[in-house]
């Protein structure tokens, strides 16, 4: 009776990224709403996020910390679907086992998915920071759009089709530093934790999944904060105000100095690393639960043991 061939390991499937994304995205969707509140507040008084959170549900309740819930569902599943699908689809091009890539193409590979997620979910990256914002405008300036398609419906009647691109430069920049941060270095953190500590000592399980999205998420934090807040005030921008990335950077820079581009890094970090940590403890358990199985390949024969049987 011939012996099965042993499955050696899975390979997630290619929309597999962007369901992890918006599932934790459900989850951690009123830590980005602080976030973008902080990056565009006008005062140093509206800086406090305990503060700021005590005030939004003072005035709208416990609810108003999901304002834009839909659009940051319709963002993961257009902007992390497409980055975290075309980074797999290409590694799993080049080499069967794409655990055996070096790190340099890994973030070579991360920088072309990040930049063309970071196009496709411009729109709902758009209406996602304004649905956000909205509770900070006086009443009779609020879009009170009530989700993300009257959103992109509202915008694009009013203020064109290209507004619901503002900021593409900057989206897409930060995309593919966010992707480089989060999956190559995922990939990388993963890898150093399972070759170069004791034996036994870690596996590749949740614990290890944790400590590897931990570490890539605070170095996504790092290298997109700035570019984010600069993204943010774009996107939220409707009279015109700014010329671009480099006059809100300008801008910036006048007005509160260096650290005004880590505006909000804080309630960044707290947002974005447990979002990267639950990101990919679902996509570890989808690719382990539905992943595509690899068997190893059986060993070449001995021609002449095979004679010899006959």
């Amino acid at each position: 009776m011939k012996e099965l061939p042993k499955e050696t390991h899975r390979l997630p499937k290619w929309y597999f990224g962007g369901c992890a994304s918006a599932m934790a995205a459900c989850l951690t969707h009123p830590l980005d709403l602080l976030k973008v509140h902080l990056q565009t507040a006008k005062s140093s008084k509206e800086f406090n996020l305990f503060r700021r959170t005590q005030k939004i549900i003072e005035v709208q309740g416990f609810l108003a910390l999901y304002n834009g819930l839909t659009a940051s569902l319709f963002r993961q599943l257009t902007y992390s679907t497409t980055r975290f699908g075309l980074y797999e689809i290409l590694k799993q091009s080049i080499d069967e086992d794409p655990r055996k890539l070096p790190f340099h193409q890994k973030v070579l590979l991360a920088g072309i998915s990040g930049a063309a997620g970071g196009f496709l979910g411009t729109p709902g990256d758009v209406v996602n920071v304004r649905m956000q914002n909205d509770i900070k405008l006086p009443h009779d300036l609020r879009r009170n759009y009530s989700h993300v398609i009257d959103g992109m419906r509202t915008i694009v009647k009013y203020e064109g089709i290209q507004a619901l691109f503002s900021g593409t430069t900057m989206a897409t920049t930060r995309a593919v530093m966010m992707t480089i941060g989060q999956l190559s270095m995922y990939d990388q953190f993963k890898h150093l934790l399972l070759t170069n500590t004791p034996e036994g000592l870690l596996e590749d399980d949740t614990k290890t999944h944790l400590i590897a999205s931990l570490m890539a998420g605070t170095t996504a934090t790092t290298l997109t904060q700035p570019l984010d807040v600069i993204k943010t005030r774009l996107m939220n921008e409707t009279t015109g105000h700014y010329k671009g990335a480099l006059d809100v950077a300008k801008s910036i820079l006048r007005d509160y100095g260096p650290i005004g581009f880590f505006r909000g890094y804080l309630p960044a970090f707290v947002r974005l690393a447990p979002h990267t940590m639950l990101t990919f403890v679902f996509l570890e358990e989808l690719r382990k639960s539905f992943g595509t199985p690899v068997y190893e390949k059986p060993a070449l024969l001995d021609p002449l043991l095979e004679i010899k049987d006959n």
